[in-house]
């Protein structure tokens, strides 16, 4: 729930964000506002060209927000997987591993993907560094025979 809080307030802030840019653009055409801020006169503004400048400041809203919408749909996709380690098994539920059959049997109705738990991540290092510590004194036992 706190996940869908925060990604509406991306969009939120997003259209607050554009909300402000067209108010500043139409400010500048009513007040004039480099003419305030740079003390110079005051000129009568042309309305069209402040139109056009929002029209444009909307249709380049409408396309960044359905891309913030996709991008926001897929990550709550990608968040709603459940990690499996692909060596024991066991499922990442909560920040804690539980096996497989207790997480079934809970019930759970969540897609899965891979990982590897703490457990089976030190025991696959460790056969790893076997593995180089062999090949490290077969490689020295052949430079042996050769002298």
């Amino acid at each position: 729930m706190k996940k869908k809080v925060k990604l509406t307030k991306i969009l939120t802030y997003q259209s607050i964000g554009f909300l402000a840019i067209i108010a500043v653009t139409w400010l500048n055409e009513l007040l004039g506002l480099p003419a305030l801020i740079f003390h110079g006169r005051f000129s009568i503004s042309h309305f069209r060209q402040s139109t056009l400048e929002m029209l444009l400041i909307l249709a380049v809203w409408l396309l960044v927000g359905s891309s913030t919408r996709r991008m926001l749909k897929r990550i709550r996709q990608l968040e709603d997987f459940m990690r499996v380690c692909a060596w024991c098994r066991r499922i990442d539920y909560k920040g804690s591993w539980m096996p497989l059959e207790d997480f079934l049997q809970e019930g759970f109705d969540t897609p899965t993907t891979h990982g590897i738990c703490h457990e089976c991540l030190e025991k696959q290092q460790a056969a790893l560094q076997r593995a180089k510590q062999a090949r490290k004194s077969a490689v020295a036992d052949v430079a042996k025979v050769e002298n």
